[in-house]
């Protein structure tokens, strides 16, 4: 049983809000593709290591930080109870969930939006979702299913929603962790319950456009878009099918059974060329073949073992055929897209931590790759299809969660302004990453 990450949402960035390249306004940047346009990525470390340009008290969460400007919002949990457990019980635990909007020039709040919740969720440390810049708006969603939309520069609530009370069900068992996708004026995002697995809201008011679809569980993927047969795809994985609709009705185009252990269906699914992939727990994958005429697809091949990766803890990105990820072992995997073939696997990058459930996260610069492990390790490296080439390594924040008898830090960082930014259970720090990063 392993993680609520990997939600990277890669294939409609022409329609998204237009933001400055040094923003990231959402999960995995400015255009979802894990990709940090910064004309000067870092190519070493100092000896001394990084050293934060500041640094504010956070509490409890998963959710990366978005910023925009001279700004970062972050969502957290304060709750008095000991909420750093497993809970696969689900007991409840009562505390409140905060947004927090920060100044990105000394680090303090200036402003911040609470209200009660009671997590009866598996790891109920925090919220997974990482805030959704779109123009003078803020989305956030919470591990209890509260959608808000506030006002980014003010926090101002402009409208509410509690999926599982709008739509009669109830939380996965990891919590709401599947980001929404903001297009124009609307917002798509995973509710669960009956005909509504994925829902179309009305950003401006939250009024349903449409709802779409049912699974056994809501799983974990965001919606994505692609381009595929003639016309616009919304790819909406379940943990009993992957499915493809209408954005403008609902209407199904496609659908093909899959089945997900423990409900644990998380990555975005990637494509190149026809094909795309999708993989989960338990050495689940299935390779489908999109038709380029009409939106239609048929299966080259699923859950054949040693194959591809299931990739349940961070998202894995396709590079020119390629697709580079880390599978549930703990180690990261090259892979051919088409066949399946794996080039090579490594556990280097999590080591020395046992490779079981080991992660990081992967940002692909101009010059190379920056990981951030689950040990609170920054790492630059190269990936190609000929291995993984290490650079250098530092250490920059302590993890302050556990999992599966160890310490770990599970927060995807954000890369804007020259700095990452990034979180624990405790602190969020801002660490400038190249020499002209300033305000």
């Amino acid at each position: 049983m392993q993680r609520f990450f990997g939600l990277l949402l890669g294939f409609f960035a022409t329609s998204i809000h237009v933001v400055q390249a040094e923003d990231w306004p959402h999960w995995m940047g400015p255009n979802r593709d894990n990709v940090w346009t910064v004309s000067n990525p870092p190519t070493s470390f100092p000896s001394s290591g990084l050293k934060p340009r500041w640094q504010t008290a956070v509490a409890g969460g998963y959710a990366g930080p978005a910023v925009v400007g001279s700004k970062v919002y972050v969502t957290d949990f304060v709750s008095d109870s000991n909420v750093k457990v497993d809970n696969f019980g689900r007991r409840s635990f009562s505390g409140s969930e905060r947004v927090l909007c920060i100044d990105d020039t000394d680090g303090k709040v200036v402003w911040k939006v609470e209200y009660p919740v009671t997590y009866t969720i598996s790891y109920p440390a925090g919220p997974r979702c990482t805030p959704i810049v779109d123009g003078d708006r803020l989305f956030t969603l919470g591990a209890e299913g509260d959608l808000y939309c506030l006002n980014a520069s003010t926090g101002t609530v402009l409208w509410s929603k509690n999926l599982k009370k709008a739509y009669n069900t109830d939380s996965p068992l990891w919590g709401y962790a599947g980001h929404p996708l903001v297009v124009g004026n609307l917002l798509y995002t995973l509710a669960g319950g009956n005909g509504s697995h994925i829902v179309c809201l009305n950003k401006n008011t939250g009024e349903e456009v449409w709802r779409s679809g049912t699974g056994k569980e809501q799983g974990y993927v965001p919606p994505s878009i692609i381009q595929a047969g003639g016309t616009k795809q919304l790819i909406a994985p379940s943990a009993s099918a992957i499915t493809s609709v209408d954005p403008a009705t609902g209407k199904e185009y496609w659908s093909f059974p899959y089945e997900a252990s423990n409900g644990s269906i998380i990555m975005t699914p990637v494509t190149s060329g026809p094909y795309l992939f999708i993989g989960g727990y338990s050495r689940k994958n299935l390779l489908l073949k999109l038709n380029d005429q009409k939106p239609t697809a048929t299966k080259v091949w699923q859950d054949v073992a040693k194959k591809a990766i299931s990739p349940v803890n961070v998202q894995p990105m396709v590079i020119d055929g390629i697709v580079y990820g880390f599978d549930e072992t703990g180690e990261l995997l090259a892979f051919e897209i088409e066949s399946g073939k794996r080039l090579w696997e490594t556990s280097k990058p999590v080591s020395p931590r046992p490779v079981q459930s080991g992660t990081a996260f992967i940002v692909r610069t101009e010059k190379n790759f920056i990981l951030f492990n689950d040990s609170g390790e920054l790492i630059l490296a190269n990936l190609s299809p000929s291995g993984y080439e290490e650079i250098a390594r530092t250490k920059i924040i302590e993890p302050t969660n556990n999992a599966f008898g160890r310490d770990v830090v599970w927060c995807a960082p954000a890369f804007a302004n020259g700095s990452i930014y990034v979180r624990n259970d405790e602190k969020l720090l801002c660490i400038p990453l190249v020499a002209t990063a300033s305000k």
